[in-house]
């Protein structure tokens, strides 16, 4: 049976935070703003539900694929769920071209606010920073790119080195593998309820960045961080 003092403070040393060396960061939604390409969606299809339909399309069927032991990348995907869009509509499918360009704007998407100055008093920190991304890397170093943000991260991974999507485990265990940082050192940084549940479950902290429309997933771990933006996640890292 355990002693008082002694189980205290073992539970203690279990539940205190590690303070992280590696901070891997979601792209899409989480540092960079869609809302151009949640207007362009939404009005292609004359919906104001149409991106966040679109979005979970490809979502799901990314996670059919890896359940399946296929691999699209997440542009074949978005051309696809753009069809099954169209279709659950009951509207005709778009052209090869109009799909094209929809799926540019990816690449093209502005930082939140709250992106370059979090980046910068991270980095001044002295922590590691990566990014994890569903993506194509290369549309993901574009987006990067286009965004301002490449001098801040010393890798950018993506799932294609191991074509299964997150939150399969395997993603963020590839990216603490490659930066030889354990996973108890490591902190994923995201704005999806599912992208933090499945890090949490690999091993890894979380930071849960809550952007306007976003949810924690309510069965899986707490998050190690919730916090409003990036900025604020810095401050309370490096403070």
């Amino acid at each position: 049976m355990h002693s008082g003092p002694i189980f205290l403070l073992a539970l203690s040393a279990m539940t205190a935070h590690i303070r992280p060396k590696l901070l891997i960061f979601d792209v899409n939604e989480t540092l960079l703003d869609l809302s151009s390409l949640q207007k362009a969606v939404n009005e292609e299809f004359a919906s104001e539900f149409a991106f966040k339909q679109w979005f979970s399309l490809l979502l799901q069927y990314s996670l059919v694929d890896t359940n399946t032991r296929t691999y699209n990348d997440f542009s074949q995907i978005g051309d696809a769920a753009l069809d099954m869009l169209a279709q659950s509509l009951g509207q005709p499918a778009r052209s090869a071209e109009r799909k094209r360009a929809l799926l540019a704007m990816l690449a093209e998407l502005p930082p939140h606010p709250d992106v370059v100055p979090g980046l910068v008093a991270l980095q001044k920190a002295g922590f590691q920073l990566v990014t994890l991304t569903n993506s194509p890397a290369s549309t993901m170093r574009k987006q990067i790119a286009f965004a301002g943000l490449t001098s801040y991260f010393e890798e950018l991974f993506s799932v294609d080195a191991v074509q299964l999507y997150k939150p399969r485990a395997d993603t963020y265990l590839y990216a603490c593998r490659q930066m030889g940082v354990p996973t108890k050192e490591a902190l994923l940084v995201a704005a999806h309820g599912w992208d933090v549940a499945g890090a949490l479950r690999s091993g890894l902290q979380a930071a849960f960045i809550a952007r306007p429309g976003q949810s924690q997933y309510p069965l899986a771990p707490e998050p190690t961080y919730v916090v409003p933006t990036v900025e604020a996640l810095a401050k309370q890292l490096a403070g």
